[in-house]
């Protein structure tokens, strides 16, 4: 790494080697951190696991999102830490140690992006990338205070970063301001091919169902009343609720188990049965699954023909209404939660999280209420196409 100290444990303590920049442009004075998933030329890509480090050659080329940040001027200051391959949603690493979430230092960071969250709400980096399959920006992003953008599927380049579960994967990063926020996607969305619709939004009352308990409820109506201000009100002056899943959440957090196991066990199986690589409490257990599951073909067929409907559904109503939701179930959980415990809120997260990511749409945290002092991020999915304007109806919520 190339910052002097690193107090939050977010980076990896790779040998410094300075990265070119341009020496003007848009985001220059900016500093960002990249999750060691990308490769950054000069550098390892460990991607979490000693045994992927151990196989890694030093990149001789820059990853293109990487590039271009550089290209725009940005400072690259090192590679933070991600959970093993990126399958995690706590940011706790078994071999590389637990990134400080600044923002409540007893709790998870959240993952697999935790060192980028982790850095840029510590004050390490002014933005920093990560990548999100299942919530590994979004998730992320709610714990820590951060403004944080899973993009449309496609819309960012993800080529020279690791694969977890190809047709989810995606681009995202991390920044504590909007400005900053909205300066980064000005270079890394290009123009938007779709518009937020008009109208009132849609409140997705089965999301909220998943909140932990009412107190956590309670700690969103003053955050729904701000962002309604700025959204616009309904015409019966509130959010207007519905059921985004009439099968329930439950379906749609299986099928996106079920279709996200078989493709990471297509991308990573190979090597995980020739290495025998050690992984971390609760990263083997779900590595097993995706095995398991990889080879059940009837399971998988109904999984990816009820994805394709679902898709569909989840498209069809986020162009005609904004969508708002909790981003997750709860506050961050303690650092000291039994792993049993965090898996079970793992899959409640999950099962909020997946709708943008079925749906392959732009979901946008935006960093606005507090409960128990920790943050507690609200979200709203746009129709695919309209990141950048979701971006800045972030900013203009936060603002209001």
């Amino acid at each position: 790494m190339l910052i002097q100290d690193d107090p939050l444990g977010a980076f990896m303590r790779y040998p410094p080697v300075p990265v070119a920049h341009a020496e003007a442009g848009p985001l220059s004075g900016l500093t960002m951190g990249v999750k060691d998933l990308f490769e950054v030329a000069g550098y390892p890509t460990g991607c979490g696991n000693p045994a992927k480090l151990a196989g890694s050659s030093i990149a001789a080329k820059t990853a293109p999102v990487v590039q271009a940040l550089l290209d725009a001027g940005a400072d690259f200051v090192g590679k933070t830490i991600t959970d093993e391959l990126a399958f995690s949603l706590q940011g706790q690493n078994a071999h590389y140690g637990t990134p400080v979430n600044s923002a409540a230092p007893d709790r998870i960071p959240g993952g697999s992006s935790s060192g980028s969250a982790s850095a840029t709400a510590g004050g390490l980096v002014d933005f920093a990338l990560g990548t999100d399959t299942g919530g590994s920006v979004r998730a992320p992003a709610s714990y820590c205070g951060l403004f944080g953008l899973r993009p449309t599927h496609g819309r960012i380049d993800i080529s020279g970063c690791m694969p977890l579960a190809p047709s989810y994967d995606t681009v995202g990063w991390f920044a504590r301001d909007a400005g900053t926020f909205a300066r980064v996607g000005d270079i890394v969305l290009g123009e938007d091919s779709a518009k937020l619709p008009d109208g009132w939004p849609v409140f997705l009352s089965d999301a909220f169902d998943l909140m932990i308990d009412e107190e956590t409820r309670a700690a969103f109506l003053p955050v729904l009343a701000k962002a309604e201000a700025v959204i616009g009100e309904t015409e019966h002056g509130r959010v207007a609720p519905r059921h985004i899943a009439p099968r329930g959440l439950a379906d749609w957090l299986l099928v996106f188990r079920t279709t996200q196991a078989s493709e990471i066990w297509d991308t990573h199986g190979a090597w995980i049965e020739s290495h025998d690589p050690q992984f971390g409490p609760g990263v083997r257990d779900r590595f097993d699954w995706a095995r398991r599951i990889n080879r059940d073909e009837t399971a998988k067929a109904q999984a990816w023909a009820l994805r394709a409907k679902l898709r569909q559904h989840v498209r069809a109503l986020a162009a005609a209404r904004l969508l708002v939701l909790p981003t997750v179930p709860a506050i961050a959980p303690l650092c000291a939660t039994p792993v049993s415990e965090l898996e079970i809120f793992r899959d409640r997260a999950l099962s909020i999280l997946c709708i943008a990511g079925i749906g392959c749409l732009p979901q946008v945290n935006i960093p606005l209420a507090t409960h128990h002092g920790a943050p507690l991020g609200l979200s709203i999915i746009g129709p695919a196409g309209s990141d950048r304007a979701l971006v800045g109806l972030a900013g203009k919520i936060a603002a209001g």
